[in-house]
């Protein structure tokens, strides 16, 4: 109904007596202004600039296409969608759009456990063990000690991203491996003395749902948090989807650096980490899923997925993260607090306490937003790398709701992202000036051609191809590439897929002066944490490969 067209009921009716009538029109009067006001209620709950400033953000970020959702008040206020799905293939982005939520897919085992939880079936405390006698870690303590509420914290003992090469980029190792290799992933800590995020703990957690429910975790999710909310159109991975003829959001990326030309890629499968970042989503779906989040695990007949006590469990800190210096433009973003809950990343920002995840695949990234005593969630999803778009999306939405004054995010994320790949770049050319000129390889390349192994990931092999070397990485298919020499006996991958970061291998000897093995770094600091390079120790397991 348009705000300024009188309904019908308001026409007078002459053939009413006079009391009767005055007294309608009392009434019509109020039902209109309340009408009108709620009308202009729902138009001004959002920014009233949110298109404009979406378009600038993706212009200024290079993104395709975003879809975003606000679910204000219990209510859906916008689902919608800008930009386009693939620059390849026609197709706008509309609510219906699906995109990779990655690691928003966290909160939904989080939720999938505290539903066990309520139904007396596990207890957040229980060792893993209990229900995966085949768990194990790199220490007995830990082994036996780690529990569920450790696997979603982040605070396992594992590092940053450890074990993440065993599915990432696309493996050919099943659940079951990856879970036996992490017996092999070195500690950084003892259990619960620090945060280091690790995806491996979700797929173990993923497991323990199977283990207690009887079913699959894509099953069980399906079943007990999907089906009930309505989210019909959400799937887990990418397997069966075709961007020719689906309404999906393909993947965008201009190389590991972000610095190359913007091109579609494959989407990852994520079918062996799927508990921890393989939910396909929408804004029209995930808007079900943050309204359940804002009314405390509530469906809209009342009834509870979980229970106030398990979402209040969920939303609470589990762990601390330390808290970065941002640059000047963006102090005002740095919180007072920073923690880790389960499934969730807790903050405060301008004297509310946020709750918020985000999510990145390989040419996608994703942002979820929630704040309980304003009754606010904010959704952003992306077919791009750049994090500052969402961020810049999503700061732009909670000053509105907060009453702030606006502020230049886009150019403040573009300041920072320019500032971080400067540093990177600046220190990686540090380390190219100290290399020692005019060295080569102490052994002919073909006694480096051999076949090698690494007790978590497997295997690799390196030959000659062309008077040069070659490595794979066999559970990889992606991961190939030539070895170019950089000093002595380390030189660097370039990794034939532009998406992988580059990085050294240095070469170790035996005694007799065979080669030993090797290990890997990342040449840069913006290799995603997740290419956890400096944890493989490959040793040589064969006889020199035939060269080519």
């Amino acid at each position: 109904m348009s705000l300024f067209r009188v309904p019908v009921w308001w026409e007078p009716r002459s053939s009413y007596p006079l009391g009767i009538h005055y007294a309608g029109c009392v009434r019509a009067v109020i039902l209109f202004l309340a009408l009108l006001l709620q009308s202009a209620s729902l138009l001004l709950a959002q920014p009233a600039d949110l298109d404009a400033w979406v378009a600038r953000t993706r212009e200024q970020f290079e993104v395709p296409g975003i879809a975003v959702a606000i679910v204000k008040d219990g209510r859906v206020v916008l689902a919608k969608g800008f930009g386009v799905r693939n620059l390849a293939l026609p197709g706008e982005v509309d609510a219906h759009t699906l995109f990779g939520i990655a690691s928003n897919t966290k909160a939904f085992t989080a939720a999938a456990l505290a539903i066990l939880v309520d139904e007396g079936k596990l207890n957040w405390d229980d060792p893993v063990q209990k229900y995966l006698p085949q768990f194990q870690l790199a220490d007995p303590y830990p082994s036996r000690e780690v529990t569920i509420r450790d696997l979603l914290s982040h605070r396992t003992g594992m590092g940053l991203g450890a074990g993440d090469l065993l599915y990432w980029p696309d493996t050919t190792f099943s659940r079951a491996q990856v879970i036996a290799a992490a017996r092999y992933l070195p500690l950084v800590s003892s259990p619960r003395s620090r945060y280091a995020y690790n995806n491996l703990g979700y797929v173990v957690a993923g497991e323990v749902v199977a283990a207690v429910s009887g079913k699959r975790w894509e099953d069980f999710v399906r079943e007990r948090i999907f089906a009930p909310l309505g989210m019909n159109e959400t799937k887990i991975t990418s397997e069966g989807l075709d961007p020719q003829t689906d309404n999906l959001a393909v993947p965008h990326s201009k190389g590991w650096r972000l610095e190359g030309t913007l091109k579609p890629i494959p989407p990852t499968r994520d079918a062996v980490w799927a508990a921890a970042a393989g939910i396909k989503s929408n804004v029209s779906d995930l808007a079900k899923w943050v309204a359940l989040q804002l009314a405390g695990g509530r469906l809209p007949n009342g009834a509870a997925l979980f229970s106030e006590k398990q979402a209040a469990e969920m939303w609470s800190a589990q762990i601390p993260i330390r808290i970065p210096e941002p640059i000047p433009a963006l102090k005002s973003t740095r919180p007072n607090f920073a923690a880790y809950g389960l499934g969730w990343s807790l903050r405060d920002y301008q004297g509310r306490k946020v709750v918020t995840h985000t999510g990145g695949l390989t040419g996608m990234v994703s942002l979820t937003l929630l704040v309980l005593e304003e009754k606010l969630g904010i959704l952003v999803l992306t077919n791009q790398e750049e994090t500052g778009a969402f961020q810049s999306i999503g700061y732009h939405i909670l000053d509105h709701y907060f009453g702030l004054p606006p502020a230049d995010w886009i150019s403040a994320y573009i300041a920072s992202a320019s500032k971080t790949r400067r540093e990177a770049n600046e220190k990686e050319a540090k380390a190219f000036a100290a290399r020692i000129p005019s060295t080569r390889p102490s052994l002919p390349l073909a006694s480096y051609a051999k076949s090698y192994t690494d007790p978590w990931y497997g295997k690799a092999t390196i030959e000659v191809r062309d008077n040069n070397l070659y490595l794979r990485f066999l559970g990889t298919p992606s991961m190939h590439g030539p070895l170019e020499h950089f000093h002595l006996d380390t030189f660097i991958v370039r990794w034939q897929d532009p998406t992988i970061p580059d990085a050294y291998v240095h070469f170790s000897h035996r005694i007799d002066g065979g080669v030993s093995g090797f290990r890997m770094l990342a040449i840069s600091d913006l290799a995603d944490f997740s290419f956890d390079y400096q944890d493989l120790h490959f040793t040589a397991e064969s006889p020199s490969v035939s060269a080519k």
